[in-house]
């Protein structure tokens, strides 16, 4: 697999999923890093308690450790127009989102009062989507796989896990790569993907 490969719009997006702790971000990082010589982290977590304000605190450090020249970016929210902006820009290097799961934990929570609360996420992913297929340059994508679990015991979680599978797989779709990472394992899926002839 060359990592250096040069990159069309969309086919050079790599969607790198896993588990909880699974490694999938460390991997993420470390892919970036062999795709261009500098990069962008855009972060949607969101500061909603002292934990997260730690964990946000440890993500920085630890990036800033690495030896490779980060600039972060925090998008909670806009993450398709932040993609836009980024895309085809001279000297930007390696885009790194992280994650995806959060950034529709964000967009959900913003609506979930509303009637068409999953018509407006489903608009929003729409919208990313589209913004993945038309990205220019190296593009690294987290999500989490949350459908492996235990059926969520409230609706609001259920529709959560039904949103973020449903995301995942649209990804997937436009992605040139699909990494599934595991105890800190990465496997390539997309080019073991089985088809129907």
């Amino acid at each position: 697999m060359n990592l250096a490969q040069e990159h069309t719009p969309g086919a050079g997006a790599v969607l790198v999923t896993g588990g909880a702790r699974s490694g999938k971000s460390s991997f993420a990082e470390q892919l970036s890093s062999r795709l261009a010589a500098h990069g962008t982290y855009l972060a949607t977590a969101q500061i909603w308690d002292e934990e997260m304000r730690q964990r946000i605190a440890l993500h920085r450090t630890q990036r800033g450790q690495s030896g490779f020249p980060w600039i972060t970016a925090e998008e909670p929210m806009e993450l398709s127009a932040a993609l836009k902006a980024c895309s085809g820009e001279r000297g930007r290097g390696v885009v790194l989102v992280d994650c995806l799961t959060l950034w529709l934990s964000n967009r959900l929570l913003k609506v979930e009062s509303s009637p068409d609360a999953a018509e407006q996420v489903n608009a929003a992913v729409d919208e990313l989507v589209r913004a993945v297929e038309a990205y220019e340059g190296p593009l690294v994508l987290v999500t989490n796989e949350v459908g492996s679990g235990i059926v969520p015991e409230y609706p609001l979680g259920r529709l959560y896990r039904d949103l973020a599978g449903r995301m995942n797989q649209r990804l997937a779709q436009v992605c040139g790569r699909v990494f599934l990472v595991t105890a800190g394992i990465p496997i390539e899926l997309k080019s073991r993907a089985y088809r129907f002839e």
